[in-house]
């Protein structure tokens, strides 16, 4: 193969006739129609000047055509930068002018704001709206739909994700073909996709969850996707009977569990659920079986590796884990201080190594050094245990670690009790900074509808089950946690908001 990552994700379907999306409008674009818009947009890159190895970075709303962009770049040996739509214009800056982007393609109303960054970097604007309109669609129509495409190897840098950046300036993740290949290939077989299945896609297409997990999949296995513009609670029930499989975060499932017309019925032909991108309460694992039949199955990723962990497709999907390594995947708890190898249920940070692992953080070899061992593995920076039967327990984040007096307190551990009490529905503990013991837990809860939590009597509770050292030194209730577009628990936030409550 000339350039494996377009020709067994795209190019082996160039003469396949069946659906590859069904949208909303009611109309369906199959794999050889999908195709031919690639093959064209890929020569207006081409006219447009980008070479092999250049950067697309695209910021627009979930669309085909943005799949149709990846598609594009990887037959033309373009690295494919995909960025939240949410970002603002100073944001976008950074990633662009850091990513060395050649070419950046957004929404026809951003242009305006996007201008002056263009042509201070000396680059090149194009833009894709979510009706298929825009100057990069233009362009492409009136030319071939074939392309002759490029030369690459596995090795060689397809596409490039910047993380988050809680801490400091987002990093970009570099993401090799075999990373993005070996992980789709693994997880349709651990997850058992085929040409019959159809995934209800309403995740982004910015993250690596809705677009190298769930896409590459669909793509690895021949299947297909019912493809809505984001999440939306009646797009979903209206569509999840025509559907054998979802792939989701957490509220996406506590959402469902909300609406009556949630019920076994409705589901009885799907054969999977998906969770992942953030934890998934016990509760709702409980619920969700109850109502349903159905287990969801949590697994365990990031930006810079993709998958790593998985429940098992066929076996034992426990609550409270993200299931075992994926076959090509080694997973290792170590010391944080000496990086020797933790036993059996201790905890301490992640570590893994595989094919699914990134080439490193771009332009940054301090960072990719500190981060990446000589010896292929990475430091996750997520705090866990392995249990005896080869389970992985997501504690927490390393930089979540709160040290008080000395000291170590895992805040997973003190919100796992607190989220099994009837009265509340989550929580978030979080250190802050504190004159005696250099900083201190403490504990904002969400409480359940229709109930008003007891302070004193989760007080009391605690102090019956956790030692003194680990206790809350408050206890607050809040309406709701703030998070991310993927669910996640923004705890930065948090403990910028009550950093200086004990001042």
């Amino acid at each position: 193969m000339i350039n494996p990552l377009f020709d067994k994700l795209f190019g082996a379907h160039a003469e396949n006739d069946d659906p590859f999306l069904y949208l909303l409008n009611g109309k369906t674009i199959t794999y050889r129609k999908f195709l031919k818009l690639s093959g064209k947009i890929a020569n207006a890159f081409f006219y447009l000047g980008l070479t092999p190895g250049d950067c697309v970075a695209i910021q627009v709303q979930k669309s085909p055509e943005m799949l149709n962009i990846y598609a594009a770049c990887a037959q033309a040996g373009l690295v494919f930068l995909p960025l939240n739509p949410s970002y603002t214009v100073d944001e976008l800056e950074y990633f662009i002018e850091n990513s060395e982007a050649r070419l950046i393609i957004c929404d026809e109303v951003n242009k305006g704001p996007l201008e002056h960054i263009a042509k201070k970097l000396g680059i090149l604007i194009e833009t894709l709206n979510a009706d298929a309109t825009g100057s990069i669609i233009n362009k492409s129509i009136p030319l071939s739909e074939k392309f002759e495409t490029v030369r690459r190897s596995e090795n060689d840098l397809a596409a490039l994700l910047y993380t988050s950046g809680t801490t400091g300036k987002s990093k970009g993740a570099m993401l090799t073909q075999t990373n993005l290949l070996s992980n789709g290939a693994t997880l349709m077989d651990e997850w058992q996709f085929t040409t019959k299945d159809v995934l209800l896609h309403a995740l982004p297409l910015f993250h690596t969850h809705g677009l190298f997990v769930a896409t590459n999949v669909t793509l690895s296995a021949g299947g297909s996707m019912i493809f809505l513009p984001k999440f939306d609670l009646d797009d979903i029930i209206e569509h999840l009977p025509n559907s054998t499989a979802i792939m989701g975060v957490p509220t996406f499932y506590t959402r469902l569990l909300s609406d009556n017309r949630f019920n076994k019925e409705l589901v009885e032909h799907m054969r999977l659920f998906v969770s992942g991108s953030a934890p998934l309460l016990s509760e709702t694992h409980i619920q969700f079986e109850k109502l349903t039949g159905h287990r969801i199955l949590e697994r365990y990723g990031m930006t810079e590796t993709n998958m790593n962990t998985s429940n098992p497709y066929i076996g034992e999907r426990r609550t409270g884990t993200v299931g075992l390594p994926l076959p090509g995947v080694e997973l290792k708890i170590t010391d944080p201080e000496t990086g020797a190898e933790k036993s059996v249920n201790e905890i301490g940070q992640i570590e893994v190594r595989g094919p699914n692992v990134f080439k490193g953080y771009w332009k940054m070899p301090d960072k990719t050094k500190t981060e990446l061992r000589g010896n292929g593995f990475f430091i996750t920076g997520d705090l866990g245990k392995i249990d005896e039967n080869g389970y992985v327990y997501i504690i927490g984040r390393d930089k979540d670690l709160i040290i008080s007096g000395g000291y170590n307190i895992y805040p997973k551990e003190l919100e796992i009790f607190l989220d099994k009490q009837i009265s509340i529905e989550e929580s978030a503990v979080i250190g802050v900074p504190h004159p005696d013991f250099g900083e201190t837990p403490i504990a904002l809860i969400v409480p359940n509808n229709g109930f008003h939590p007891n302070l004193k009597q989760i007080e009391k509770e605690i102090k019956k089950s956790f030692a003194r050292y680990k206790h809350p030194r408050k206890i607050i209730v809040i309406s709701e946690l703030p998070r991310n577009t993927m669910g996640k628990v923004q705890k930065k936030f948090l403990r910028d908001e009550y950093r200086s409550i004990f001042k």
